[in-house]
Parts: structure tokens; sequence; C-alpha cells
């Protein structure tokens, strides 16, 4: 099955359509609550930016059926992000979401300030009592296999990877990809590199010229900035978190895709059933619980890798395959 965007066939048989519906969880620190519940949600990077723009969209989703308002801030500096979540709690929402990896220590001690406010943040760390519950994007499922394009489109045999800082939530990505490349291309060599910011394009595009320069011919799109970069030396580029290939026809060839739909509508009903508790979400990103899928362009993808992609896809759903969890600081190979 296919669908059209912007003009290119892509495979839609692999997007997560349909998301599986959530199930109440056990445990109940707070009464339940009456549609819609208030969300607030706290940002340290416009919501334009690829991570936080799978949570928005989640939770406007939500929004749209009636089933939350939703408020929320961005562009919030680490050094204030306690005082924004103290006051989003006082005013009474019913649930904070938002990213913590910085402010671990603070917002745990908010979250413990306000026992009847649900909290629902990105963490490299576990849950905490009574009401902090953690997510993160693991879609090292959808690497791998976008690494298996990667590794088959390679004519070098030299892939360019640029990241944003090396933490787990990254380096589980590059490391999944990486394994996917060789898995069809033993060959294949891999140059990484760190631009030390969530959000800097320009930084991440004179890192991938540097690296296409050296003769890499695909670039790994971790942060926005490479796929510029990729577009203007007219490279393969593999998208992350989200479909960037309408905005670079022909760039473009794949992408690994977050889906927060999953953990978002978990919580909130968790929150209206009254039975919101500690909890890891990081499973409601697998593609088993459809938080995780791919895209990529038929008109460039040969038909012999695109079967490949299919099969290990179906196996991974089927839970025939399973990718590793490698949260190590991935390491160039030249």
């Amino acid at each position: 099955m296919t669908s059209k965007l912007t003009g290119l066939t892509r495979r839609a048989a692999l997007l997560a359509a349909g998301l599986l519906a959530t199930v109440a969880v056990a445990g109940a620190p707070a009464e339940a609550a009456e549609k819609p519940i208030k969300v607030a949600a706290i940002y340290t990077v416009p919501v334009e930016q690829q991570w936080v723009s799978r949570i928005h969209q989640a939770l406007k989703e939500a929004e749209a059926r009636g089933d939350v308002t939703y408020t929320f801030s961005e562009n919030v500096a680490n050094t204030d992000y306690e005082r924004v979540m103290r006051q989003y709690a006082s005013e009474g929402a019913n649930l904070v979401v938002g990213e913590v990896f910085g402010v671990e220590r603070a917002a745990r001690k908010v979250a413990a300030d306000f026992p009847n406010t649900a909290f629902l943040m990105g963490s490299s760390f576990g849950p905490s009592e009574p009401n902090f519950s953690v997510f993160d994007n693991f879609i090292q499922e959808p690497s791998y296999l976008t690494g298996m394009i990667a590794g088959a489109s390679t004519k070098s045999n030299v892939i360019g990877m640029v990241g944003g800082y090396p933490i787990p939530e990254v380096n589980r990505l590059m490391n999944a990809f990486m394994e996917g490349a060789l898995s069809v291309n033993p060959n294949a060599k891999f140059m990484v590199t760190f631009i030390n910011s969530w959000y800097d394009p320009p930084k991440a595009k004179e890192a991938a010229f540097a690296m296409i320069d050296k003769g890499a011919d695909v670039m790994y799109a971790e942060r926005f900035g490479v796929s510029d970069a990729a577009k203007e030396r007219k490279v393969f580029a593999i998208g992350n978190v989200i479909d960037t290939a309408p905005d670079y026809p022909g760039t473009v060839i794949a992408s690994a895709l977050w889906h927060m739909e999953p953990t978002i509508d978990r919580a909130v009903k968790a929150v209206l059933d009254g039975e919101f508790e500690p909890e890891d979400y990081g499973k409601y990103s697998f593609v088993q619980y459809g938080g995780g899928s791919l895209v990529f362009d038929e008109k460039i993808v040969s038909p012999e890798i695109a079967k490949k992609v299919d099969d290990q896809f179906n196996e991974i759903k089927s839970g025939l395959f399973r990718v590793n969890i490698n949260d190590s600081e991935p390491k160039p190979t030249m």
C-alpha cells in the first residue's frame, strides 16, 4: 500500500496507523477527573524542534478530541524550569509534561511538593513515587531499519552521523542505525560527531559539510541542518523522529518516526480514571505499541532492500526480531 506525500511515493504500510488503544494503569494517587483535564507542557526548545514537536502534536490531538485543555511554554531555560513547573502545578494543572534531562533533581522535588499533580517527563532515569512518570524516544527499531536503507544506498561506503549530545536518548538511535547499516553492508564506515546543542541548525550543517567533504554520501540527520547540507551537496540523508522528506524531496530517502500518541493517551486516560502512578512509559515508543515506524522513498530505495526492510519490520512487530538497545556513545569507525 502506498500514499502520496508532496509528489513522493511513500510506503504507508509501515506508518503507525490506528495506534493501539491505551489501557488503564493500576494504582491511584489521585481521584478520577472529568474531561477535559488541564495539561501543561514545558519545553526547553521551540515546539518546531523535532523531538518536542511529537509531544506537542500528541497533546494537540488529545485537545482536539476534548480530552484535555492544553497550554505550554517553550524555550524555557534549565535555570527557570523548576519555577515554571511550580507555577503550572500551583495553577491547578492535572498533568504536567516536559523533558527534564538537565534538571532531574529539581523536577523530582517539585513533583514531591505537588503529590496530587501527575508529572510525565522525558528522562534518562526511572519513575519516582508518588506521581513522577518518565518516557523517552525508544525508536531504535525504526532507526535500525533506516540504517539498512543507508547501508544499501551508500556508494562510497562512508556514512556521516551528526547528533546533538552523546546521551542515551541519542546514542541508542545512532547505535541501532549503525547496526542496521552493517547488517546489509559490512563494508560501511561511519563518521560520528556531536554538536553539543539541541537546536543549532547552522552548526549541524557545517558538521555535515565536513563529513561530506571527507567522502560521506549518506548523512544521518539526528539534528536539523544536516539535511540542508545533504541537499546542497547532492547526497542522501536519513531523517529522525519526524518525516522531513516533503521539505527535502530526493534528499531525505527514509525517516525513523516517533509517535508520542500512545504515551500521551495512556497518561491522560490514567489521570481521567484516577489511576495515574509512577511508571516508565518508554516501551510505548516501541513499534509493538504504535510508538515507532518509518517511511521511505520507493522511487529511490531499491525493491530488494524495500522488501528486506518490510520483512524486518514485520519480524520486529511480531516479536521475532529484537533490536539492541545500546546507550553507550557511538564511536567513529574511520
